[in-house]
C-alpha cells in the first residue's frame, strides 16, 4: 500500500492529545473540592444569583388505624371447613377470611363487613355440604351392608 493514497487520519488519532481545558462552572454552582467542609445551619448554602428558590414540602404519610371493634374473620372456621368438610369452598372461605383480617387492620370497615359475610356464608355452605355428603355415605354403606347380608343369608340357606 502506498502511504500517499491513505490520508494520515490514523496517525492523527495515535498522537497524544492534551485533555480539553477546564470550563468554568456554567450552572452557577459554587465549586466543590473533595475534603471541603459543607456549611450547615443558619449559614447553609443558599440560592445563587439567577437561580429560583425551590422549597420542598415534607412528605406526609396517611395511614389508617385498625378498627376499634374489628369484625369476625372466621379464620378458624374456614380452616376447619377446608380440612374437614369441603375443600374448594373452604379455600374460598379462607381467602375471604384473610381479606377480612387485612381490611380490619387497614381500617376499611365496609370491605371487612362484605368479606366477613362472604366467609361466613361460604363456611355455612361448606359445612352443610359436608354433613349432606357424610349422611349420604353412611346411608349408602348401611344399604350396601344390609344388601350384602341379605344376599349371603339368602344363598346360604339354599345350599
Amino acid at each position: 500500500m502506498d502511504r500517499s493514497q491513505n490520508p494520515p487520519e490514523k496517525s492523527v488519532m495515535l498522537q497524544h492529545q492534551p485533555p480539553p481545558a477546564y470550563q468554568d462552572n456554567t450552572a452557577a454552582y459554587p465549586p466543590y473540592y473533595p475534603g471541603q467542609s459543607v456549611l450547615q445551619g443558619a449559614y447553609a448554602q443558599g440560592p445563587h444569583p439567577g437561580q429560583a428558590v425551590v422549597s420542598v414540602q415534607p412528605t406526609v404519610f396517611v395511614t389508617a388505624a385498625p378498627l376499634v371493634n374489628p369484625l369476625p374473620d372466621y379464620l378458624g372456621y374456614s380452616i376447619f371447613t377446608m380440612l374437614c368438610c369441603c375443600l374448594p369452598l373452604g379455600i374460598a372461605a379462607l381467602i375471604f377470611s384473610i381479606s377480612t383480617r387485612n381490611a380490619n387492620q387497614n381500617g376499611q370497615r365496609e370491605l371487612a363487613e362484605k368479606n366477613s359475610e362472604k366467609a361466613r356464608t361460604l363456611n355455612h355452605v361448606a359445612v352443610g355440604l359436608g354433613i349432606v355428603c357424610l349422611v349420604l355415605v353412611i346411608t349408602i354403606q348401611v344399604v350396601m351392608f344390609k344388601n350384602a347380608y341379605n344376599y349371603n343369608y339368602k344363598y346360604r340357606n339354599y345350599n
